[in-house]
């Protein structure tokens, strides 16, 4: 498949790219740096966002326009403009020694979200409700990370790359509950580690690799159906983009070296697709009525 370089920062960690519907840009994290990045496909324009503070692990846009960021120790805030409007939880018990990895937004506005502990696996699954209620799903989680829903909306995928699977839950569409957890894929280490993901419009889960030179695109099935390879051994996360969501973009780390970890480590691609993908959900996560469940 067809792929250029369209943003060639040498982010340590690119990760997380969005979707905003409003700006039509693609916005993504670099973790360590703790910077954001836009890039505008219309234009071909790309910059920083002005964004400082902690690292940011993973964010979602909110039914405003505004960024719900998710930070080191579990602190969530509503950011705009440069600005925090709202923290919705300060820090997370337990947490003090992590950060948020990656989010996803289901249709109801929730977000499920993951940590990774920085020395050992103290990282968990959470729900983040609208009204700001958090709920833990898993605990001692190596490394949560990439997730979506199949396009019947019963089922919800999660990455965790410690593990090196992509598991596959029950989903309730209504309460946001989760059952019957079981392996969709099982990644051959040797290929690399699943990272970030985003579903196609065939309902094709397409799995980034770290330490693997490209994506992986795996059947419902769970059987790998197709593969991409990309000059850059660390691949972090993918999202469908622009107005027929025909693109996909492919945020990149390992900047920092060159040498060993390509040439165009730590830079966002762009992948033309023969079936293109989906809008993703918003958030819609307040701070009315929020209490913590550790």
């Amino acid at each position: 498949m067809e792929h250029q370089v369209v943003a060639d920062y040498p982010c340590p960690l690119g990760e997380g790219p969005v979707w905003h519907p409003i700006k039509k840009q693609v916005y993504w994290t670099d973790i360590k740096s703790g910077q954001l990045y836009w890039f505008d496909p219309a234009t071909g324009h790309h910059g920083l966002l002005p964004y400082s503070g902690p690292m940011v692990g993973g964010f979602t846009v909110q039914a405003d326009g505004a960024l719900l960021l998710f930070r080191e120790k579990g602190n969530v805030v509503i950011w705009r403009d440069g600005k925090v409007l709202k923290t919705i939880i300060e820090q997370i018990p337990g947490q003090e020694h992590a950060r948020f990895n990656d989010v996803w937004a289901d249709p109801h506005g929730r977000v499920f979200c993951g940590t990774l502990g920085f020395d050992e696996p103290i990282g968990r699954f959470y729900r983040l409700d609208p009204d700001g209620t958090l709920t833990t799903l898993l605990d001692e989680v190596a490394c949560s990370n990439g997730m979506g829903m199949t396009p019947d909306g019963k089922s919800l995928y999660y990455t965790e790359t410690g593990a090196g699977k992509i598991w596959l839950f029950d989903y309730d569409r209504a309460t946001g509950r989760l059952d019957n957890q079981r392996t969709f894929f099982e990644v051959d280490p040797a290929g690399g580690m699943p990272d970030g993901m985003a579903i196609d419009a065939a309902g094709r889960v397409w799995s980034a690799l770290w330490g693997g030179w490209g994506l992986n695109c795996i059947g419902p099935d769970g059987r790998p159906v197709a593969s991409v390879r990309l000059p850059a051994r660390c691949v972090t996360s993918i999202c469908f983009a622009g107005d027929r969501f025909s693109q996909m973009y492919v945020t990149t780390a390992g900047g920092e070296d060159r040498t060993a970890n390509g040439p165009y480590a730590g830079a966002l691609f762009r992948i033309k697709t023969d079936v293109g993908g989906a809008a993703e959900f918003v958030s819609r996560v307040g701070l009315e009525g929020r209490r913590i469940d550790s």
